[in-house]
């Protein structure tokens, strides 16, 4: 699977979880270049608190088009760690 955002690749794995429709790819597979850390945090019953951060290519940026739970509730460990898109990233296979 690839996360393409602005024309560019900025993740690509054959090791992604989907979780309510969305791709969480491990934290190796991301681009860490085009990746900026955020403030912004959300909680979500189940999963837990997830972080974010802001994609930053050629200049442009999209704030808070991914988010990654550092530490999961039981439910979700499965995707602990992982890295999952949206906010225009488009996936593909």
């Amino acid at each position: 699977m690839r996360a393409i955002w602005n024309d560019t690749v900025i993740a690509e794995s054959d090791d992604t979880v989907v979780v309510e429709g969305n791709h969480y790819f491990p934290p190796g597979s991301i681009q860490d270049e085009y990746f900026k850390s955020s403030d912004t945090t959300t909680v979500c019953p189940w999963k837990g608190t997830a972080h974010y951060y802001s994609l930053v290519i050629d200049g442009a940026q999209n704030t808070d088009a991914a988010w990654y739970y550092p530490e999961t509730k039981e439910a979700a460990s499965n995707i602990q760690g992982r890295v999952a898109f949206w906010k225009g990233v488009q996936i593909s296979a």
